[in-house]
């Protein structure tokens, strides 16, 4: 009883909170944008529609209750050129310990070119350069409380810079996963991201220096205080189920629903089709029915080739439409041994 209700309890939140601003918009006014940016072509490929498919190391992004299915050790690395030269990584480490559960380890980069510093009084610029980015260090565990049903936590350091400042914060995720045994297997997950510390810039490009005194000879040193800014909090709900599986294929399909707390719900959908877990078609739909969405149609495929018994190698790689923007290729390296 205890798993359902915690299940429930998650489900109700959702809907709560999505009835609650469902006609809100609060579209620029979170920190860390990093946490909201997609990982892994596998879950990409298939639309988004991950919560519930979870179930490798992939989940310490999307479901943290996804880890436990880990059964030894698993390895991720993943680069992304994204639009308007953005570039993230991400990469991550878990192991299985057993009756104890699984522990992992993951490391989320966003970064991008330097750029020139222009102000009003020199537009062609200063001679000066600046550049942006964010890092996100996490700790992953989880672990089944039964035979079906697994609970996942996340706790992460958040940190973002521009120029002379920086903001920091932390935050926790997390997650459940209840698997049923009908329909081959149906699967029904939850999740809560980035619940935590509010973020605030601070640094030297904040100080500004002003004559003071009445012949203005005086120096007075301010230190201006920015706002304060929400972690972009996103609730997932999320069911799956392998529509067809036997020796050779399987099919599965996976829908979620997600509501951020700075912008409107929408729904991912995707399938992936497997052949001797070996080769993987897949294929989805992000962010349908979002506001203003520029995210549309996502394909993909992989390939898990076996080294020896002990080692097997994962590539991957998924697409991505972006309307008015650059279409976006994801790849990524994975080792389970």
């Amino acid at each position: 009883m205890k798993k359902i209700n915690i299940i429930q309890v998650l489900i109700t939140t959702f809907i709560f909170v999505s009835i609650a601003s469902a006609q809100t918009l609060k579209t620029g006014t979170t920190a860390a944008q990093v946490l909201k940016f997609n990982v892994g072509p596998r879950a990409i490929g298939m639309g988004g529609a991950y919560t519930s498919v979870s179930n490798d190391i992939l989940s310490t992004y999307w479901n943290p209750a996804g880890t436990a299915s880990i059964n030894s050790n698993e390895v991720f690395f993943n680069h992304t050129d994204l639009y308007l030269d953005i570039k993230h990584d991400y990469s991550a480490f878990a192991t299985n310990l057993s009756d104890l559960g699984t522990v992992g380890l993951f490391v989320s980069v966003l970064s991008m070119d330097e750029m020139e510093v222009r102000t009003i009084e020199q537009p062609e610029g200063t001679g000066e350069f600046f550049d942006a980015g964010a890092l996100v260090i996490g700790v992953n565990y989880s672990r089944y409380l039964t035979e079906n049903f697994s609970i996942g936590f996340n706790f992460k350091y958040i940190n973002e810079s521009i120029w002379h400042m920086s903001a920091n914060g932390f935050a926790i995720d997390i997650g459940t996963l209840y698997k049923i045994p009908i329909l081959n297997e149906f699967r029904i997950a939850a999740s809560i991201s980035n619940f935590g510390t509010k973020m605030q810039l601070s640094g030297r490009d904040v100080t500004k220096t002003f004559p003071s005194g009445s012949t203005g000879r005086d120096i007075l040193n301010v230190n201006f205080e920015l706002d304060h800014f929400d972690l972009p909090l996103l609730f997932r709900f999320g069911v799956s189920a392998d529509l067809i599986k036997d020796e050779n294929s399987r099919l599965t399909a996976g829908i979620d629903a997600v509501h951020p707390n700075d912008h409107s719900e929408y729904i991912n959908s995707g399938l992936e089709y497997s052949w001797n877990e070996i080769v993987f078609i897949r294929g989805g739909y992000n962010s349908l029915f979002e506001t203003d969405s520029e995210k549309g149609l996502t394909l993909g495929f992989g390939l898990n080739y076996r080294l020896i018994d002990a080692i097997k190698i994962k590539l991957d790689y998924a697409f991505q439409d972006f309307g008015r923007l650059t279409n976006v290729h994801y790849f990524s390296f994975g080792i389970t041994f």
